[in-house]
């Protein structure tokens, strides 16, 4: 990645509608303009609200929870790479080759990177991944639509 940029959580929440208990990434800890890429880190820690029944005694982050965290780090990607979409809202519109690796547990620090994309009429894609302790724990790729 060329020169390092890094966001706060205010800046993350200036770009994102999502707030907690549904806000899946703390702090973006690279990103690049050329060529496109983006890394961020979910802390994810056992008061995870979702931990209370995903599984009781064999507490497990949910794959769709990694894959909104893609989501979710794909808006910041895109907004930040064109200023010009920041108002503008950002939905969910596919996941294709969704792949889930290893599990996720509370105290983990997962690493979220995306790389590229492909931008045509409203509709962005980009393909990203999940890594704990250097290991791919969920990948995909993301496709929104922009209203």
């Amino acid at each position: 990645m060329s020169e390092k940029k890094t966001m706060d959580h205010k800046e993350i929440l200036s770009l994102l509608p999502h707030r907690y208990p549904f806000l899946f990434i703390d702090r973006v800890v690279d990103f690049s303009e050329e060529p496109p890429a983006i890394e961020a880190v979910k802390c994810f820690t056992l008061n995870e609200a979702f931990f209370q029944g995903h599984f009781p005694g064999e507490p497990v982050v949910p794959g769709v929870i990694l894959i909104e965290a893609l989501a979710q780090l794909g808006i910041i990607f895109f907004k930040s790479l064109k200023p010009e979409f920041k108002e503008r809202l950002f939905f969910l519109a596919g996941v294709e080759k969704a792949r889930f690796r290893r599990p996720v547990f509370p105290g983990d620090v997962a690493h979220l990177k995306l790389e590229g994309y492909q931008f045509r009429r409203n509709i962005i894609r980009t393909r990203g991944k999940v890594l704990v302790e250097e290991e791919i724990a969920a990948e995909a790729e993301i496709i929104a639509a922009i209203k």
